[in-house]
């Protein structure tokens, strides 16, 4: 409903009960998966190499280049660096 509601074109999870998170492993947020056609697993990392009070702008070039080759049929780069954030306060 929300993401009717919002106008998106993908598929998007809320995940209120926190077993999807927990099933791919996420650990902080933000954590990005990336699946392809067949809902393999082809990216987990980082949005990019920006980091708070690094002077560094967001500029997403990671998380794209990953959609970029997806989209292009060309292999996910498989050098992905983990993302960095706040830990994800589970619930009990």
């Amino acid at each position: 409903e929300t993401a009717k509601a919002w106008g998106l074109s993908f598929p998007y999870l809320y995940d209120e009960t926190q077993q999807v998170a927990k099933a791919y492993g996420a650990e902080c947020t933000p954590d990005f998966f990336v699946f392809d056609a067949s809902n393999a697993l082809v990216y987990r990392g980082q949005l990019d190499a920006s980091r708070p009070d690094s002077g560094t702008k967001a500029d997403g070039a990671d998380l794209r280049a990953a959609l970029d080759a997806l989209i292009a049929g060309r292999p996910v780069p498989q050098d992905q660096v983990p993302s960095i954030g706040c830990g994800i306060k589970w619930k009990a």
